[in-house]
């Protein structure tokens, strides 16, 4: 297995936002055992986004079984019974496996300038983020300049709607829940660190 370090840098998360309410419908099709092949033939079948064309719903549903199929079987049936906050942890938590990427922001970035009180996050760091990062990676450098804006407001919605960001884009303490804390534990204590301030969260509980 790649270590987090040589896993690819993957951009395809450009599109929609953390699909709370249709990764739930997705979930709960996928039967204990099965393939998630299965599960997304499935939820393409049934029409998890009713409303939209259907090219773009497939696309959608295809992105959110890439990551929910990084959960693990624990963390899936939490996301299927758990409250809101918990599901939105946990979406946040299954974007940041799948995309090396957006994992590496949320640490490098997010937790390092909440840690240090400066709380207040701007597209600049996106883009100083992404440019020390092409030094590295010429995937990255090759992007077009509209690719990297659309991934750069993606991103942004993301962490709002998973709760790392206000609205205002002023970085949030994480208040996860107990049972979230305990999963990610069990798992890798490490990925605590995709969460602003969720450490030190646990130090105090």
């Amino acid at each position: 297995m790649q270590s987090a370090e040589q896993r690819p840098y993957l951009m395809s998360f450009g599109t929609g936002g953390l699909y709370i309410n249709e990764s739930v419908a997705v979930a709960r099709l996928h039967l204990p055992g099965a393939d998630w092949d299965s599960t997304l033939a499935a939820a393409q079948e049934k029409g998890a986004f009713p409303v939209r064309k259907t090219s773009s719903a497939r696309r959608s549903i295809r992105e959110i079984v890439n990551r929910l199929k990084l959960l693990s079987p624990d963390e899936l049936a939490l996301f299927i019974e758990g409250d809101r906050s918990e599901q939105a942890a946990l979406l946040w938590l299954a974007a940041c496996r799948a995309y090396r990427f957006i994992g590496e922001f949320a640490v490098e970035v997010v937790s390092d300038r909440f840690l240090s009180l400066r709380t207040h996050l701007t597209y600049d760091d996106f883009d100083r983020f992404l440019s020390a990062k092409e030094e590295w990676c010429p995937k990255l450098a090759a992007l077009s300049t509209s690719t990297r804006a659309k991934l750069r407001a993606v991103l942004f919605r993301l962490m709002r709607e998973a709760e790392i960001l206000s609205q205002d884009d002023r970085i949030l303490g994480a208040m996860l829940s107990p049972r979230v804390v305990a999963l990610i534990q069990a798992g890798n204590p490490e990925e605590l660190r995709f969460f602003p301030g969720a450490e030190r969260q646990l130090r105090r509980s």
